[in-house]
């Protein structure tokens, strides 16, 4: 078995991180999966939540709206309707679009904003 599987995650505008992982943990229509090498082909929905890649040089965090994942011959595609890594998240924007999408009982809005301050904080 591969110590390692590639990954890529792509949203619809652009390639948001590429590179070798050991773990990777998203959230999909049938609940929280963990992909290591070697795992069983998969194809599957994305729900939005924040994406863990767990990498040798450490973990990587990206909140993901939406999308698709697969799994084959230990290279995993995440291609996501949006995709933003937790460390080009800022942090008060995403704090008054919570408000405000509490504000206005806008669902939708409320959730891309939860999701995006879980991928900063690293509460999943």
């Amino acid at each position: 078995m591969a110590a390692e599987l590639h990954v890529e995650l792509v949203a619809a505008d652009r390639s948001v991180w590429s590179g070798e992982a050991t773990l990777v943990i998203a959230r999909t229509t049938s609940g929280d999966i963990g992909v290591m090498p070697g795992h069983q082909p998969l194809l599957g929905v994305l729900e939005s939540g924040p994406v863990t890649i767990k990498t040798a040089d450490g973990i990587v965090v990206a909140a993901v709206h939406g999308g698709f994942i697969s799994f084959a011959d230990d290279k995993l595609s995440l291609l996501a309707e949006i995709a933003e890594l937790a460390d080009e998240i800022d942090v008060q924007r995403a704090e008054r679009a919570l408000e405000r999408a509490k504000a206005d009982a806008d669902a939708h809005a409320e959730r891309r904003a939860d999701v995006r301050l879980r991928a900063v904080t690293g509460v999943h």
